[in-house]
């Protein structure tokens, strides 16, 4: 079991704290750290992971929101070089200013399930670590990894698969943790590609095309690119580059690979 430091879950904090050792050891071996990384970990609570990363890697940074549980592992490790804990929030953290290059660290974390997606946008900004694995709640690593056409597949599906490489390693019951969650979860790998598929105004411009076309996911894509209030493109633009393209004007977005979005992107300018 995991460290039984004296702080109760906090719900607002959406806090699950994982306590079984084998999917501990589990989740470190996937992250794969050796002597020469340094490793970020997200919210590591009571330090389930933390003690197996500890010693591991080459330096261990801990970002932990809670006020009592960042003091607790202040104090734990205050006598490790090679650890350090800031207490913060990972949305609000400079993640580029913490390391001399961020795209050689890697990030590990058990994350709170009601935050999942804004902390994977958000280490899926530039710069981005060079590799991610994440317990997420098993219906949005579905959603992660969903093949084109099904109703899983969603802006989650291409927002990361525009900008990375995906895979879901394996499932964790609802046993693995304290208080027992309602959802079943699942580990992830998030792998941003290299070299860089899209320069970043190409980031931005798909991102606001995949938002939109999402919100109205129902209606077909020459409607959307038309009638959109963040889009309202020409009509007669809009169909001579969807034929360029070789897009039906009555596909709906989530019948669109993450390519074909890039493509009309670029397309679109």
């Amino acid at each position: 079991m995991q460290d039984s430091a004296p702080s109760r879950a906090k719900r607002s904090l959406g806090q699950n704290f994982l306590v079984d050792d084998n999917i501990q050891r589990k989740i470190v071996d996937a992250l794969g750290a050796s002597s020469v990384d340094e490793v970020l970990e997200i919210g590591p609570g009571k330090g389930a992971l933390t003690r197996y990363l500890a010693g591991t890697a080459r330096r261990l940074t801990l970002i932990e929101l809670d006020d009592i549980l960042a003091a607790n592992l202040q104090e734990r490790f205050e006598e490790s070089s090679d650890v350090r804990v800031l207490h913060g929030d990972v949305l609000n953290v400079d993640l580029g200013g913490l390391f001399d290059d961020l795209g050689d660290v890697l990030v590990i974390g058990n994350i709170p399930y009601n935050i999942t997606t804004p902390i994977i946008f958000r280490l899926l900004q530039r710069p981005r670590p060079r590799d991610v694995v994440l317990m997420v709640q098993a219906e949005v690593a579905e959603r992660m990894t969903a093949v084109v056409g099904t109703k899983e597949y969603g802006a989650l599906s291409v927002g990361i698969r525009t900008v990375a490489d995906v895979r879901r390693l394996f499932k964790v019951g609802r046993g693995a943790f304290r208080p027992v969650p309602k959802v079943e979860s699942a580990l992830v790998r998030i792998t941003p590609r290299l070299p860089e598929p899209l320069c970043l105004e190409e980031e931005v411009r798909v991102r606001k095309l995949v938002r939109a076309t999402f919100q109205w996911r129902r209606k077909q894509l020459r409607k959307i690119l038309r009638d959109h209030p963040s889009l309202n493109l020409d009509v007669g633009q809009v169909d001579a580059i969807l034929e360029d393209l070789g897009i039906e004007p009555e596909v709906r977005p989530e019948n669109l690979t993450p390519e074909s979005f890039v493509a009309l992107s670029k397309a679109l300018g």
